[in-house]
């Protein structure tokens, strides 16, 4: 199942990620993984949280630029080479992956992927077929 993740674009100044944080916190907008990449200029929040239309609409009634991206929360083994295998099958029917980030599922603490492909549907098929555990929004929120 893929997963809405709300991707905020926030100048690098002090207090902005404050802002984006408080805003979020006060809608009741819980945040359940992240990623946050930055530039000199700019950062990209990325977010995974339990009500992506309204953390949309909160930020942008407030004047904050963003965006939903469907992505997916992907189970990897925990043992040594568990996140190469996933890779491979990933590269051997070349799909690209853009970005990626990790977090913990809080039910039965297995660790997962946040992934993000050129062809999400066709990742999504793909991880199916092999049997990939692939996280929906109720098992992570």
């Amino acid at each position: 199942m893929k997963l809405k993740q709300i991707s905020v674009f926030i100048e690098n100044k002090t207090g902005r990620l404050a802002h984006v944080a408080r805003l979020l916190g006060d809608a009741g907008v819980n945040l359940i993984a992240l990623s946050l990449a930055d530039s000199s200029d700019f950062g990209i929040l990325r977010l995974i949280v339990n009500d992506p239309e309204k953390a949309r609409t909160t930020l942008r009634d407030n004047q904050v630029t963003c965006s939903i991206t469907d992505v997916l929360a992907v189970e990897v083994p925990d043992r040594p080479g568990g996140m190469a295998e996933l890779m491979e099958l990933m590269d051997a029917q070349a799909v690209n992956i853009e970005y990626m980030y990790a977090f913990a599922e809080k039910n039965t603490g297995r660790a997962a992927l946040i992934m993000r492909f050129n062809d999400t549907d066709r990742a999504l098929t793909l991880l199916q077929k092999a049997g990939v555990n692939i996280f929906s929004a109720i098992a992570i929120a």
